[in-house]
């Protein structure tokens, strides 16, 4: 039972309540307020300010107690101690914070604290193009997406000028041009093998990576209170200028200044709401929270609801608002929630060496690196496995020392390392993974966390088209280093498991039929439609650019239509 003691009910009401505070989360409620609706976000972790809550931002390696490993005595709890850093500590979570059980390996990455993900996030922002929406219709795997780039464009302008986005603009069809500030230059290295790969291929281009950072800050971005990015390379920490996008440093206090916006932290998500009397129609009255501190199941109210608790959690809450419309989860009409789910595929590595150029070396740092945008099957089927892949690139000349020796050797050695004799060149594949209905989570009939939740069942594997696509990936980055003229070339398939570099999309699935799609072209539920989810959760398929940017250009759609529709007083 919802304890009704807390507060009134007209006190725990709303225009909006918007579940989860990362990018997409601080999207919806900047919009929302912005157009005058009274807005509560519900944060499942801690505050998190601005500036004020960045415990560990801009720390020198000597000033942690251990150079930044983590202590025996700290590590209790984290399954993966052996990644731990004292330097990201504060924004980790303990495995007992919510057990979700793996019926298949699957590496599960979460951020509980206000700003969620995008504290922690790579920053990659490229645009997809009509290439990646049509490629469930191309080739007859997922539905067809019911929007097009076309749709989207004008959404993704509206975030990159509010956002900051670096990068070049190259005119290819395959990735469109983005609203962009100076990139960050690519070295000597990548600038070789981008010529290298333009006279041996047709079709193929190395560029700069787009990033979500401010490298020439406008007004826009004054009046957030940002600046210009101080290329420290230690943004999991939190930035202290606002350097690069976050939910924190930027949608957040945007939506605050409205006056308009209440942010409540340790409300764990317990389930949405429905309104079951026969006689109204489908509608969401609020969300259950759980108080993390307190225990005690608290109900909120709004005219409409927004998911944004990223991917798989948002795919949990659906699945256990239950009700008598919907006993296997709202909105769950056609049995697809939990279903099709899917992410990027990143086993492929590649690293080289480079005898040349040894008159140069890289100096100070760079928040970005270099880009091979998707070049198979992009405009025709010409492969044997589906979709395509990109390409992350970065090369350069590190220093080494030689520790075999004791004393003031060794101590001369430390301080004065030597310059490395060849260039390092790397590069790591981001491929799409087409969904498939096997790929599913669900909520365990009998396991509950220690909020009295259901615990997650993740059943997620790799198909033989993931395999094709590493296969085909490694030789054709093996070619293409050879031609460039590289050294001790190695290409790997990590074998990684699914989910090891974050992007889960899918489960809640955009579409025109609401007989194959729990989704709408504007994110609403077809049976439910004062809810919106306009998280990864949402995406019909993956493409295999870095989907952020195209979870807030959608967010920041749906916000808008939303405001309309309640004006209109059709939901």
């Amino acid at each position: 039972m919802a304890n009704f003691n807390i507060d009134s009910e007209e006190k725990r009401t709303y225009d909006a309540i918007v579940i989860g505070s990362g990018a997409s989360g601080g999207w919806a409620a900047k919009e929302l307020c912005e157009k005058g609706l009274k807005v509560l976000v519900l944060e499942r972790g801690r505050e998190v300010k601005h500036g004020r809550d960045y415990p560990t931002a801009s720390k020198a390696p000597w000033q942690f107690d251990y150079r930044g490993t983590v202590p025996i005595e700290k590590r209790t709890g984290f399954k993966n101690a052996r990644f731990l850093s004292e330097s990201i500590l504060p924004f980790m979570i303990k495995d007992d914070e919510q057990p979700y059980v793996q019926e298949k390996p699957f590496q599960w990455f979460r951020g509980y604290h206000m700003g969620g993900k995008s504290m922690l996030w790579a920053r990659q922002t490229q645009r997809w193009s009509d290439f990646d929406f049509e490629g469930p219709k191309r080739d007859g795997f997922a539905v067809d997406w019911p929007i097009r780039y076309k749709d989207l464009a004008p959404w993704y302008e509206h975030v990159e000028k509010f956002a900051g986005i670096a990068g070049s603009n190259d005119g290819l069809a395959e990735l469109p041009d983005s609203v962009t500030m100076k990139g960050f230059n690519t070295n000597c290295i990548e600038d070789y093998f981008k010529e290298s790969v333009k006279n041996n291929y047709e079709g193929r281009y190395v560029i700069q990576a787009r990033c979500a950072h401010l490298t020439d800050p406008q007004e826009i971005h004054k009046q957030q209170g940002r600046s210009k990015c101080m290329h420290q390379n230690q943004c999991f920490r939190g930035c202290l200028y606002g350097g690069y996008f976050s939910s924190n440093s930027s949608t957040l206090p945007w939506a605050e200044k409205t006056g308009n916006l209440t942010i409540r932290p340790h409300s764990v998500v317990h389930s949405i709401i429905h309104n079951d009397k026969k006689k109204k129609k489908s509608r969401a009255e609020g969300v259950r929270v759980i108080d993390a501190h307190t225990n005690e199941m608290i109900e909120f109210y709004s005219k409409i609801v927004f998911v944004n608790a990223s991917t798989i959690n948002s795919n949990a809450i659906l699945l256990n608002s239950t009700s008598k419309r919907f006993p296997e989860g709202l909105g769950n009409e056609n049995g697809l929630l939990g279903k099709y789910m899917s992410w990027h595929n990143y086993r492929g590595k590649a690293s080289a060496e480079y005898e040349g150029f040894r008159d140069k070396k890289t100096s100070g740092r760079r928040a970005s690196h270099a880009y091979m945008p998707r070049f198979r099957n992009v405009f025709k089927q010409e492969t044997n496995f589906l979709r395509g892949y990109a390409a992350g690139i970065s090369g350069s000349r590190g220093k080494s020392t030689d520790t075999d020796m004791i004393g003031g050797q060794l101590r001369d050695n430390i301080l004065n390392p030597k310059l490395n004799d060849n260039w390092n060149i790397s590069s790591w594949m981001m491929g799409e993974v087409v969904p498939t209905e096997e790929n599913h989570v669900r909520l365990h009939k009998e396991l509950k966390d220690k909020y009295g939740i259901p615990q997650i069942v993740i059943s997620c594997d790799w198909t033989e088209n993931d395999d094709k696509m590493v296969e085909d990936y490694m030789e054709q980055t093996q070619d293409m280093f050879e031609k460039a003229g590289f050294v001790n070339i190695e290409v790997r398939d990590t074998k990684s498991a699914p989910g090891s570099d974050i992007h889960e999309m899918g489960g809640v699935r955009m579409g025109h039929d609401p007989k194959t799609s729990i989704l709408n072209k504007w994110n609403q539920m077809h049976a439910c439609k004062n809810v919106f989810v306009t998280d990864g959760a949402c995406m019909t398929s993956t493409s295999c650019q870095n989907p952020t940017l195209t979870f807030m250009a959608i967010t920041a759609r749906a916000a808008n239509y939303a405001v309309e529709e309640l004006k209109k007083q059709n939901i």
